[in-house]
């Protein structure tokens, strides 16, 4: 994989992050859930990336925590 496809990827990922915590904000200001069928494209988006990258569940845990936090002590 060349580093053009390696930049894609990771601003892949970003945008899937970027879109989880824009979920969780909006979630808990609204009583509706995201669509049922919007879930599944996510989860196998995100779990394709981990796999690419090979980033474990946990690792992707301590990061989306760390981000969440980063945006509440701002």
């Amino acid at each position: 994989m060349n580093e053009r496809d390696k930049l894609r990827k990771f601003r892949e990922l970003d945008d899937a992050f970027a879109q989880a915590l824009r979920e969780l904000d909006g979630g808990s200001r609204q009583v509706s859930a995201p669509a049922v069928d919007e879930r599944p494209r996510f989860e196998d988006r995100l779990h394709a990336l981990m796999s690419e990258y090979a980033l474990s569940q946990q690792c992707v845990l301590d990061m989306l925590t760390t981000l969440i936090r980063l945006k509440y002590l701002s």
